[in-house]
């Protein structure tokens, strides 16, 4: 088990460190590079954290959900992916659950997520 510790500090980015704490139920916007071809560029997905799941920061990954175009959109991102250049909390939400996948079967008013009273911290 030490030893994969080791590799794991060894391969780390270490851009854990500048990610703001999040949770489920809170709006994050995720901006990731995307390659088309020999071009890259910049993309955002801001949606609301439904769960977030592994342990080790390595392992680490978490689902953002959207509605886009009357349609719900999905992403699960990994925590240390290379492709992420910045986490941005828009929104903390008051939720009960660590998994609200129960979003999934709302729409319109009854999808809101309460603002919680606590700030946000960057």
């Amino acid at each position: 088990m030490d030893l994969i510790k080791v590799v794991e500090q060894a391969f780390s980015q270490n851009k854990t460190a500048t990610y703001p704490k999040f949770k489920a139920g809170d709006t994050v916007t995720v901006t990731y590079r995307i390659k088309e071809g020999d071009k890259e560029r910049l993309q955002d997905f801001r949606g609301v954290v439904i769960q977030i799941c592994g342990a080790t920061p390595f392992t680490r990954t978490f689902t953002v959900r959207k509605i886009s175009n009357g349609i719900g959109v999905e992403r699960i991102f990994p925590y240390e992916s290379p492709f992420i250049e910045k986490i941005e909390l828009n929104k903390v939400g008051k939720v009960r659950r660590a998994r609200i996948f129960y979003l999934r079967n709302l729409a319109g008013k009854k999808a809101r997520i309460k603002e919680a009273k606590r700030t946000v911290k960057e």
